[in-house]
């Protein structure tokens, strides 16, 4: 269609560039004003213009401005390089080519990637061959499902977004599997429905040097910088769905290789503040902790005021769906935190570790009882021992 025109002008939003032929041109004003004659104007990319009414419009949205050049230079130059070009945009180039309908284009083009570009075409495999699969035959769907069972468990639904999943799941939910389609149709429709163990979490990305922990994992982390910087959760499991890395976790202790005495605690860990602790209860796999956005202190037997502070609880590092967050009572936050130099991090008496003895003493005594916060995070009140803990200051990243 483009090749029979006698005269044509090309308008790209944003910029004014001249060729021999066409010409491209900015807006429709500078068109009707010219002394040349134009037949027909074509519009590329997805800015929306108005129809002046006078000239024959082609509207090609789905064709980017600098593609159509690439394609525009073929046409009237019979050349086209691709010595700096991204296979990505080769392929596109493609696609538009097909489009208009330039079979020549086609041709050579699909030669050149299948004798050049194999690999990097294995890569974008699924934009190579599009299909449709309202045009697939029950035949079709029974061998693709066969072919993907394998690969089914492996697929991390809960890191599409809405949108991904009804243009890129819905269509085929022939393949998933009654059961597997509902779960994922429903945590979709209602985000406080809790996720189903058989769908993997999001993957961890880019995530080096965030924290080094042999107690928590990165969803943990997530989660809890979400609490250090107030985010409202609009739904109960929405955190499972996007990793919050906000802070990089500085380690200033770890009970396992610098020893679960106060005395070791407050040579490394007072006067500084943000600090984040996280326990690991020996004989369980609980893990309880705290945030304290001010500083520890070798103090006897006083308190420190804050509003920020709280404390937590997980059932374990992996099941990490129904935390336990409290945060400290409005009129109680003259006692948030507790300092003493038999104690390690405490808050309140809410979440106590210490001993009865001298500071180089180990811990000993440790329990969580409901004080100053506003609810319990374990359900016991009895002494537990210390598996292992760690304490973190936290930077914004």
């Amino acid at each position: 269609m483009v090749l029979v025109m006698m005269k044509f002008i090309v308008f790209v939003s944003g910029r004014l560039e001249v060729y021999d032929e066409p010409i491209f041109c900015e807006n429709y004003i500078e068109i009707l004003n010219d002394d040349e004659y134009y037949d027909i104007t074509i519009e590329v990319g997805k800015d929306p213009n108005n129809n002046d009414g006078i000239l024959a419009h082609i509207k090609l949205s789905d064709i980017s401005p600098e593609i159509f050049q690439i394609i525009l230079k073929y046409i009237y130059g019979g050349i086209i390089f691709f010595n700096e070009q991204e296979t990505l945009e080769i392929l596109k180039v493609l696609i538009a080519a097909d489009k208009l309908h330039l079979q020549e284009l086609v041709d050579y083009l699909q030669k050149y990637l299948i004798e050049n570009k194999v690999e990097l075409m294995k890569q974008n495999f699924g934009l190579v061959y599009q299909t449709n699969p309202d045009t697939w035959t029950d035949d079709d769907y029974e061998m693709m499902k066969n072919t993907l069972q394998p690969c089914l468990p492996l697929i991390r639904f809960f890191s599409l977004s809405s949108e991904e999943f009804a243009q890129k799941v819905r269509p085929y939910k022939k393949l998933l599997g009654r059961q597997l389609y509902e779960n994922l149709l429903n945590s979709y429709l209602d985000p406080n429905i809790e996720p189903s163990d058989n769908i993997l979490l999001p993957r961890y990305k880019n995530v080096d040097g965030v924290i080094d922990s042999k107690i928590v994992n990165l969803n943990i982390v997530s989660l809890v910088s979400r609490w250090v910087d107030k985010i409202d959760i609009k739904s109960k499991f929405a955190y499972t769905r996007e990793l919050y890395l906000s802070y990089k976790f500085n380690l200033l202790l770890r009970g396992s290789q610098d020893g679960f005495t106060p005395k070791r605690f407050h040579e490394l860990c007072d006067n500084i503040s943000h600090t984040i602790t996280f326990i690991k209860v020996r004989g369980t796999e609980e893990i309880i902790g705290g945030y304290n956005p001010l500083i520890w202190k070798s103090l006897n037997n006083e308190y420190g005021e804050t509003k920020d502070s709280f404390i937590f609880s997980f059932k374990s590092k992996d099941n990490f769906k129904v935390p336990i967050l409290s945060h400290v009572n409005p009129k109680d936050i003259n006692g948030a935190l507790f300092y003493h130099t038999r104690s390690g991090p405490t808050f309140g008496r809410d979440l106590y570790i210490g001993v009865k003895g001298v500071d180089s003493d180990e811990y000993h005594r440790n329990y969580c009882r409901k004080y100053r916060y506003e609810k319990e995070i374990r359900n016991t009140e009895d002494l537990f021992s210390i598996e292992d803990y760690e304490v973190f200051q936290i930077v914004k990243s």
